[in-house]
């Protein structure tokens, strides 16, 4: 038994081993987003792409689940899921207006079960819908009389959204109507009334519009609008009324009776169905004119002469007749007739002796303004009465010279013509004016006229100065003019007639001394002495003055200009230069012309000849600089071209000016070339030799040395002296051993030497100059040897004095100090020398 009841447990436990039990989602009830998509809803305005939900399960074995979604056959396919995390998808657009729920069918399985669960997804309203207008935009008639409060349409829109976005309320743009906000239904507001004489139609816009809801997160309202056409409807309650009021009727003294006075017109106010009008006299007719019912014409019934008054006011009724016959709502206006003279008189102008056309007068011109023309007596006329006999006078003619008075005439009146603008009653610009006096009826439809000429002989008087052609007058003249030769002729005219048009000439100012004018003809000339120089004087101005025989006159401005000629040759300082160039500097040469306008005085240079050797130099043409060619750069080059080891050259130099014809001259340059480099002074020995002939720059230089030599001696003494001050110490004395010294003795006075400088070299740099000057340290070596003139020999200038005794050690100088030295001791005199010829 024991063993049996083992074999069977063990049996039954193999069996369970063996079963295979299905994967199972977990169920986490309404509103979870993970589990069986049990009871899960979805707003409409979900984004695609939204992660919705999570299908979560598993199995009893505890093997890996897969999961799935489908739909039914045809249906949409809104989401998508992915099998090993059950993460699902929105793919599709939802509408809860088209489709509010979804099935879907999802499955889990561990690859041998698996397990399929219907479930619905419900779509949740946003609010993404407009109010729709059922029964818009719409046309209705609405009586005029309809009272206010009264409904007179009703609007209605349909939202399809649920809640608050599916409630809609209404609105109006209108001042006339008003809306019931939840009804929908139309009245005219409070206290407002429809009037067809004002407004046949009103446009009204309606607007519908949610209560609101959410809509991508956010609180949205949407609303539409649409148009409401009320057309209003005509109704008998407005008076006739007459059309071009106010009316004015005339009976002339040729009328008869049964002419046609005058016409009124009125019509029924209500437009839209008019009632026809009948025509009456309700007073001031007196028996003497009648009216047609139906066409409002009012005739004469007798003739004008037995018309007792001027003007007649007739009461005229116009009455609305109703479809049955009856009279009904009437206005009532005036008629104004009046009776009128017949115009059959023109208006005429009178002389003194009757009816006259023509009026002439003689008077100087420039009368003052305002003055009256009494010579010209004139009366205008018309014979008629009343408004034909208003006319108004007007004055044609060149300018508003003259003004007439009266400009409006009844009947007759005396005619006044007044000056307006003396100015231009000119008698140069007008011997004679003719204007044209004319009469026009105002209020006559013939609109009768009349003409006169009014003719006024202007006489001259002197009202004008001369006057010159210009306000100033240029001229030229060559500066080798002869004494009287003309310069410019003026002209000036005097408008006026008669001796008063005669013009004299006349001259006067600082700068015409040298010139005379004919007083007849305005020849402007030079003095029979005169003698005109542009380097001394090139321009003169005065004033020309032209007067008539009563004083009268202007002026005029003169300006001549005397003509630079070429009568100067440029002129050098000297015809024999004497110049150094330092290998790689140029010298200058400069000659000046005396004449005194460009091009005459303008100079170009030009080499003309060169020895020993014509190829070695080039010249600035506009400077004068002269310059070795660019090729030669050392003394070795110059001596291997000429074959010599001269280093002086004689140049011919030749300054030409640019005048027509061109003058020139020439002069001699005298070249020593050196080369700074071979100068075994450095920087300083250099420089000194390339500025020979600046002195004021060499000196310059030496005074900022030792301006910043005495700087810095002081800085040294005044920190030394701070730094003992600051120890508070008192210094050992130190014994100082002093070396034989031999002092000098000058056998002269005890006033500084004489000092004696000779131009050794024969420049045109420096003369004989005696001049007290401490004499510098003697040379102890020659000039350079680089350079050996065949004719002469290079001196440094020296100084003499006599000292005595000589030191009994010799000073060491070395070749470099001696040509530093004698450099700037003939610098020094050059100095003085241009000093000396300054002053």
């Amino acid at each position: 038994m024991c063993t049996k009841h083992s074999v069977d447990l063990f049996s039954h436990r193999l069996r369970l081993s063996q079963a295979d039990f299905a994967p199972y989602f977990y169920d986490n009830g309404p509103y979870s987003y993970n589990g069986n998509l049990a009871l899960f809803s979805l707003s409409e305005d979900t984004a695609v792409g939204t992660q919705i939900y999570r299908l979560n399960g598993t199995d009893p074995e505890g093997q890996e689940v897969r999961y799935g979604l489908s739909f039914d056959p045809g249906s949409k396919e809104y989401f998508s899921v992915d099998s090993k995390s059950g993460n699902i998808t929105l793919v599709e657009k939802l509408d809860r207006e088209k489709q509010d729920s979804i099935d879907v069918l999802v499955s889990i399985t561990d690859g041998q079960s698996k397990v399929v669960e219907r479930v619905t997804i419900f779509v949740m309203d946003a609010n993404d819908e407009k109010p729709e207008f059922q029964n818009m935009p719409a046309i209705i008639d609405v009586l005029e009389t309809t009272e206010s409060g009264i409904s007179i349409y009703k609007v209605e829109a349909v939202d399809r959204d649920t809640g608050s976005g599916g409630s809609v309320t209404y609105y109006l743009q209108s001042t006339l109507f008003a809306i019931d906000r939840h009804s929908g239904v139309l009245r005219v507001k409070s206290g407002e009334m429809l009037d067809y004489e004002k407004a046949k139609t009103h446009f009204v816009i309606v607007i519908a519009k949610d209560g609101g809801g959410s809509f991508n997160g956010k609180e949205q309202f949407m609303s539409s609008s649409a148009t409401l056409t009320i057309n209003v409807i005509d109704a008998q309650d407005t008076l006739p009324s007459f059309i071009g009021t106010p009316y004015f009727g005339y009976v002339y003294e040729i009328s008869v009776p049964g002419s046609e006075i005058f016409t009124v017109e009125a019509r029924d106010g209500d437009v839209g169905n008019p009632n026809p009008v009948r025509y009456s006299f309700d007073d001031g007719d007196d028996g003497v004119f009648s009216i047609n019912k139906t066409s409002g014409c009012i005739t004469l019934l007798t003739l004008p002469i037995y018309l007792k008054r001027e003007i007649f006011n007739i009461k005229v009724r116009a009455s609305e007749v109703s479809p049955e016959g009856r009279l009904m709502d009437y206005e009532v206006t005036t008629v104004v007739i009046r009776v009128v003279d017949l115009n059959n008189n023109p208006p005429t102008f009178y002389g003194e002796n009757g009816p006259q056309s023509t009026f002439e007068l003689t008077m100087y011109e420039h009368p003052p303004e305002g003055e009256i023309l009494r010579g010209l007596k004139i009366t205008v006329n018309d014979s008629d009465q009343g408004a034909n006999a208003k006319f108004n006078l007007r004055l044609i003619g060149p300018g508003r010279m003259l003004r007439v008075v009266p400009q409006t005439v009844l009947n007759e009146a005396q005619v006044t013509i007044l000056v307006e603008d003396s100015a231009a009653m000119d008698y140069e610009k007008y011997h004679f004016l003719t204007y044209k006096l004319l009469a026009v009826e105002i209020d006559t439809p013939e609109k009768f006229s009349a003409t006169a000429d009014i003719v006024i002989h202007l006489l001259d008087t002197n009202d004008n100065a001369p006057k010159f052609s210009s306000d100033y007058y240029i001229a030229r003249i060559p500066e080798n003019s002869p004494g009287g030769s003309n310069v410019v002729t003026v002209t000036a005219f005097d408008p006026d007639s008669g001796p008063w048009g005669e013009v004299k000439y006349s001259i006067y100012g600082s700068g015409a001394e040298l010139f005379l004018i004919k007083p007849d003809s305005g020849i402007i000339y030079t003095q029979p002495w005169a003698s005109l120089d542009a380097e001394v004087r090139s321009k003169y101005n005065f004033y020309v003055k032209a007067e008539d025989t009563e004083g009268k006159y202007n002026l005029a401005e003169v300006f001549v200009t005397v003509l630079d000629l070429n009568d100067h040759s440029p002129a050098f300082y000297d015809n024999f230069l004497e110049k150094t160039m330092v290998i790689g500097a140029p010298v200058k040469i400069e000659a000046v012309d005396d004449d005194a306008e460009v091009p005459n005085n303008v100079i170009e240079y030009a080499i003309m000849k060169a020895e020993p050797e014509n190829n070695i130099f080039d010249i600035n043409a506009d400077t004068g600089e002269i310059m070795l060619k660019s090729y030669i750069k050392s003394m070795a080059i110059i001596q291997n071209i000429t074959k010599k080891r001269d280093c002086t050259w004689s140049l011919v130099v030749q300054a030409r000016d640019r005048g027509h014809p061109s003058l020139t001259t020439t002069a001699v340059v005298k070249i020593d070339i050196t080369e700074a480099t071979q100068l075994k002074g450095g920087p300083l020995g250099s420089f000194l030799m390339q500025n020979r002939n600046k002195p004021l720059q060499i000196l310059g230089m030496l005074a900022g040395i030792i301006s910043l030599m005495i700087i810095v001696t002081v800085l040294i003494s005044t920190a030394t002296f701070m730094r003992n001050k600051k120890s508070n110490r008192i210094l050992p004395n130190r014994r100082v051993k002093r070396r034989n010294e031999q002092k000098f003795k000058v056998k002269e006075e005890e006033r500084e030497p004489e000092v004696i400088v000779e131009n050794v070299n024969h420049n045109n740099n420096a003369g004989r100059i005696l001049r007290q000057w401490p004499p510098p340290p003697p040379p102890c070596a020659p000039p350079p040897a680089f350079c050996l003139p065949v004719e002469r020999q290079w001196v440094i200038p020296t100084v003499s004095a006599t000292v005595a005794p000589k030191p009994l050690k010799k000073a060491v100088v070395t070749r470099q100090d001696s040509v530093s030295k004698a450099l700037v001791s003939e610098l020094k005199m050059r100095l003085e020398q241009k000093r000396k010829s300054d002053h």
